[in-house]
């Protein structure tokens, strides 16, 4: 996966795990059934309105609260492709690369509006506002990460490492 072309959908500050999946649903840890709930009491109809590949972009420490790995499988599950924030809380950022789901840390948020196509550039470190026709730069992801999300997350590259192996 080098690019990432979606429609961005906004969400603030201090978006918080219990935000993107309720605890009322974690008595599952199925993919299909948490991304029926995945950001329903910051938008109730965010799941009918997201398309698959869409992305989120959001503010300053996205996904602090507790660490439930149930937050990044829900938006994955869902169809959400990547999530662009100001900052990610540590463990919400390390769960996300162990379960393949794509985050940047990308300073110009503010500048990107909801509903506006960005393109992701994983190999230049870009985000062009497609919309807007401008282009931002984002932290890089060091390369072991991106070979996690390349995998699908860190289960399935522990397992096509394994393979090779035998």
């Amino acid at each position: 996966m080098s690019k990432i072309k979606a429609k961005v959908w906004r969400f603030g500050d201090n978006i918080d795990t219990d935000l993107i999946i309720a605890a009322r649903y974690l008595n599952t840890s199925e993919p299909s059934e948490l991304a029926k709930h995945v950001m329903e009491d910051a938008d109730p109809d965010f799941v009918k309105k997201l398309n698959a590949g869409d992305v989120i972009v959001a503010g300053e420490n996205f996904g602090c609260g507790s660490s439930r790995e149930h937050a990044p499988i829900a938006l994955k599950a869902a169809g959400v492709s990547a999530v662009v924030a100001k900052s990610f809380a540590r463990i919400f950022y390390r769960n996300s690369f162990n379960m393949g789901l794509p985050i940047f840390e990308l300073a110009d948020t503010d500048e990107i509006k909801e509903s506006e196509t960005i393109e992701i550039n994983l190999e230049d470190g870009t985000v062009k506002n497609i919309s807007a026709d401008k282009t931002y730069r984002f932290k890089t992801i060091p390369p072991f990460m991106q070979e996690l999300i390349n995998a699908g997350g860190l289960i399935k590259y522990a397992q096509k490492k394994i393979k090779v192996k035998q």
